[in-house]
């Protein structure tokens, strides 16, 4: 299993310079740098990641292809690979209504077909340097002015069946949402149907304490959120979330209380890594078992990450 550190958007960029060379520094593989809305830029940050490491791979996880257009996506991703070449992955995502029409008042109208139509306009442009594409984006003809060196892996941060499905037919990799269990790791990659270069990668949330008790409680309040995004999702029914909790803890989503109440210890051993580091080393095994090749643990805004990054490489040395 390779180990990756996400780092939130919620960070400010020069924190996540430092939490970037803090995961380098303790023998990380991977830093992922999501972009939620209306959170920091992941390329931005991501150019500042790349100037101030030297080992670690930079990936940008995930952008959508409503906010950017394909041809914008691939220049950024090729400037990064410019700046640092074999050290740049690409993550795309479908977004989600929530944010495209919500918030940022943009149609979110046949999603997968998007995502589709930009993983091979990207793949025009970095690769071949140019793209000549009709679909969703309508007729796009466009000559890129630089070719990066080398290629660029594009993965796919997807979920549902026929977005894995489609990760299998067009992508490099797949990066699966925080709160995946080992059942539904197991589940993906059966949808995902073929060996990917990259493998299969997923955010994991992870609370590390001495004292689990209070590693477990820590972490009650985001897995009480999370699984309130989810709902009755595959992610949730897949790993034998009772339906009616999972609508009461998207209820206490929706309401801003979550549930933490719902959340018992089996729900944090099915859906986190929480506890002390034979907690940690039980639950990151049953990944690499399930069939995890990438263990992204999320960004919790530990209050001692050095801490944390220890524990996670010692637990897995563990078993």
């Amino acid at each position: 299993m390779r180990l990756a550190l996400a780092v939130s958007g919620k960070r400010t960029a020069r924190d996540a310079v430092h939490v970037a060379q803090l995961a380098e520094e303790h023998g990380l593989d991977e830093v992922w740098l999501t972009e939620d809305y209306v959170e920091r830029g992941a390329f931005a940050v991501a150019g500042a990641v790349l100037a101030a490491t030297r080992t670690v791979t930079v990936g940008i996880g995930v952008v959508n292809p409503w906010t950017r257009h394909p041809v914008l996506t691939a220049m950024e991703a090729g400037a990064l690979q410019e700046l640092a070449p074999g050290r740049v992955v690409l993550g795309l995502g479908a977004s989600n209504a929530r944010w495209m029409e919500h918030q940022l008042g943009i149609p979110f109208v046949r999603p997968l077909t998007r995502l589709r139509d930009s993983v091979r306009m990207v793949r025009s442009a970095l690769d071949e340097g140019v793209v000549d594409h009709d679909g969703e984006y309508g007729r796009v003809r466009a000559d890129m002015s630089f070719r990066p060196p080398g290629s660029v892996p594009v993965v796919l941060g997807v979920k549902g069946p026929r977005a894995l499905e489609l990760a299998g037919e067009v992508a490099d990799g797949v990066l699966l949402s925080v709160l995946s269990s080992p059942a539904y790791v197991s589940w993906a990659l059966d949808r995902i149907g073929t060996t990917l270069p990259r493998g299969v990668a997923s955010y994991v949330a992870v609370s590390y304490d001495p004292d689990r008790a209070v590693a477990r409680d820590r972490i009650r309040p985001f897995a009480a959120t999370f699984l309130g995004i989810h709902g009755d999702h595959s992610i949730t029914r897949v790993a034998g979330l009772d339906p009616l909790q999972a609508a009461a803890l998207r209820d206490g989503w929706h309401a801003g209380a979550p549930r933490v109440d719902l959340v018992n210890d089996d729900v944090l051993d099915t859906f986190t890594v929480a506890g002390d580091r034979d907690d940690l080393a039980t639950g990151l095994h049953r990944l690499v078992n399930a069939g995890l090749d990438v263990a992204v643990v999320h960004d919790q805004m530990e209050p001692d990450l050095p801490a944390l990054l220890d524990a996670v490489r010692a637990a897995v040395r563990l078993r």
